[in-house]
This record gives structure tokens, sequence and C-alpha cells, in this order.
């Protein structure tokens, strides 16, 4: 169903792919926009339990397109180094495929907000939670549960491992 990477020399381990999403701070979602143009977004985002969670408003263009079609790639590069003097550019991404879905049961998405937080504002304690209590009401949280996960890496990057 998902392709093969043809540079599979270049193709980082499952583990090695997790790193990536765990170490990134942003990523860009790709969703089916408006009329059938393609919408990719940066945005915030934690890997954990092995799903990704984001938050949004609850309302806009990428929750149109996620509740219109599910189906959703994502993103990550987790090194881009360009190195002119050798025309080349050391680099690690990483990209996942799988279907995005609303978190309706308040658990769970107290769950992914408090993941959220611990990633960006570890140090805030207490205060994230307030947080999360002030903006319950108009944050909708995304989870994207992965059916595929490729990483790719430079030839420099795959040797050192």
């Amino acid at each position: 169903m998902f392709r093969k990477m043809r540079r599979f020399k270049q193709e980082l381990s499952a583990e090695d792919t997790k790193k990536v999403f765990e170490a990134g701070s942003y990523g860009t979602l790709a969703v089916s926009g408006d009329d059938g143009y393609p919408y990719a977004v940066p945005l915030s985002y934690v890997y954990a339990d092995g799903k990704l969670y984001f938050h949004c408003a609850n309302q806009g263009h990428k929750l149109d397109a996620v509740q219109n079609n599910a189906k959703v790639s994502f993103c990550v590069v987790g090194q881009d180094k360009v190195v002119p003097e050798r025309l080349t550019t050391l680099y690690e991404s990483a990209i996942v495929f799988g279907h995005a879905k609303v978190i309706e049961d308040d658990t769970e998405k107290r769950k992914a907000l408090e993941y959220i937080a611990q990633k960006y504002s570890s140090i805030n304690g207490e205060k994230n939670n307030e947080e999360i209590e002030k903006h319950w009401t108009s944050v909708c949280v995304i989870v994207l549960e992965i059916e595929h996960m490729a990483g790719k890496a430079s030839m420099d990057i795959i040797s050192s491992k």
C-alpha cells in the first residue's frame, strides 16, 4: 500500500525515525484542502504513545480538511545543514501517513494537551494546567493515528550511525 523507499540505503531504522519525531519542534501537516488543492501547514506537535497529537482552534481550514478527509501525512525535518563546499546537505527527516481525527473523549484530550505542554513548556508546572483549563472549550485536539512511518538521512549521517 505504501511505497518502498527508492534510496533504501538512506532509510533510517524505525527507532531512529521515531527519534526524529520525538526531537522535532515542528512539522508540516499535509491534508486535502478546499477544491481538491493540497494544504500543508506547519505546526507544533507531540509524538507520544505511537501517535501524533496537535491542537488547533475549533474552526478553520485545517480542521475542515481533516473532517472532510481523514487521510493525512506529516513531515518533520530533524537536521538540515548545507555543506556548500561539498555540494551536499546533511539532513535527516521523517514522514508518517495515517488518519487524523478530532479527539472527543475529555480524558484523552486532556492527556494530549498535557503531552504538548510538557514538551513545549515543562518548566511551567501548574501554569500549564491553568492554561489548559482556561482554553478548554476553545481548543480542539487532533490525533494522527499512524499507519506508515519512514525516515531518511544523508549518507554521511547514515554511515556515522
